[in-house]
Formats: structure tokens, sequence, C-alpha cells
């Protein structure tokens, strides 16, 4: 509980300080998967920070679950990719961690190399990072993941967004040996709108989790979100 008090401040230090987007999302797996996640929290809030510099950039995003008696747990990860010469290859090193009130997250450290792509008009862009995956405390700790990433502005003057994640990875669970979890989300812009100010930096859209042996569960599961943004200039 500690833990999660913790990452609670660290939320709104990050809110007041360096935020880039502020996610709030409601989830609906517990209605279509009644049996297998009832009990499921259904608000998470997500935040996001990406921040690039001359030696390369950093990255990290907290999610948080919320039940009617608060925070009920609470994860992050953050990376920084390093270079000392021109792209698109770069250094990247990561962790991933959390916590919830019935069990802790291993912690986990990775490390690889990682190539991106982003069009000259920052339009569209994509990023694939092979790592090797050390899991602290874990009955088999050596493991690897592959991770993509994307992100696509479209439509009229970039009204619509199309981004997320992949990852794959061997870690060995109950439900199998290999993990794969994706996180599609797609967003209309609302200051991309005829009339609505360029300052209403308000997104509405969805995302959607797409897991094979994640968290537990066997087997495949894919779950919806209704969800908004915030985006800081």
């Amino acid at each position: 509980m500690k833990t999660i008090l913790l990452l609670t401040a660290l939320l709104f230090s990050i809110l007041i300080c360096n935020s880039q987007n502020v996610q709030l999302h409601y989830d609906m797996g517990g209605s279509i998967y009644d049996k297998d996640l009832d009990g499921r929290p259904v608000l998470t809030s997500t935040v996001e920070m990406f921040k690039a510099d001359k030696w390369g950039s950093t990255f990290f995003f907290i999610d948080m679950d919320y039940k009617s008696e608060g925070i009920v747990s609470g994860y992050w990860e953050i990376f920084r990719r390093l270079r000392f010469w021109e792209p698109p290859l770069s250094i990247h090193v990561e962790y991933n961690g959390g916590l919830t009130k019935s069990f802790p997250f291993n912690n986990a450290y990775l490390g690889g190399v990682s190539y991106a792509y982003n069009s000259p008009n920052f339009d569209k862009g994509f990023s694939i990072t092979p790592m090797y995956k050390y899991i602290q405390k874990h009955s088999s700790p050596h493991n690897f993941q592959l991770t993509g990433t994307w992100y696509i502005h479209f439509a009229k003057d970039g009204l619509c967004t199309f981004t997320g994640f992949a990852d794959w990875w061997r870690e060995k669970t109950d439900a199998g040996n290999y993990i794969f979890l994706a996180e599609p989300q797609f967003w209309v812009n609302l200051n991309k709108l005829k009339g609505i100010d360029d300052d209403f930096n308000l997104s509405v859209g969805s995302e959607v989790e797409l897991s094979y042996n994640f968290g537990g569960r066997d087997g495949f599961y894919a779950i919806p979100t209704i969800a908004v943004k915030w985006t800081f200039n």
C-alpha cells in the first residue's frame, strides 16, 4: 500500500511538471468476459511522457487502476534510448514494475538495440526493439522481448491518430512460456475540428488490449475501452 501511495504522489508530480498527455479509460473487460474477469477494475488512468534530446529520447507511462475503494494497482514502464551517432539505431535500456493489492509485479530490466523511423513531417513513424529481459526473483529470470511501436496522424489536418505498441516475450507462467500483449489506440483530436480552439487538446477514442497468456490468463483476450485524453503543449 505504501508503494501505491508513492506511485500516486509520483503521478501528481508528473501532472504538474512534465506530462505530455493524461488518459482516462473505461474498461469493458468485465462486461465481455463476465466470469473470467469478474471484479476487474473499470477505470484506468494513464500518464505518458516522451522527451527527445540530442542524445536520444526518454519515454515513460504510469497506469493506475481504480475501484470504489480507491487505487488498487499501479504499474509503470520507463525507457531511455541513447545514441552518439546519427539515427535510426540507438541503445535501449528499460525498467518495468508495479504493484497490486494482492501481489507485486516482478522487477524487469531490459536492454537492447532500437531501430526507429519517423517521416520528415512526423505524421507517422514506428520502432522495433529486440531486447534481453531479466525478470528479478523469477524462477526463469533470463528471457527476451521484442517490442514494436507505431503512430499515424491522418485525415484532414491530423484529425485522427492511430498509435500503440506490441510486445512479445518469453516468461515461464502457468499459462505457458510466451506472452503477447498489444494495445492499439484510436483517437479523434477535437481541436482539429472546425470552430474548436487549437489549444483545446482533448481527444476521444478507444484502446483495445489484445493479449495471449497475459496477466495469469490462459489464451487470447480482446478487451476494449472507451477513453478520453488531454495532451499538454
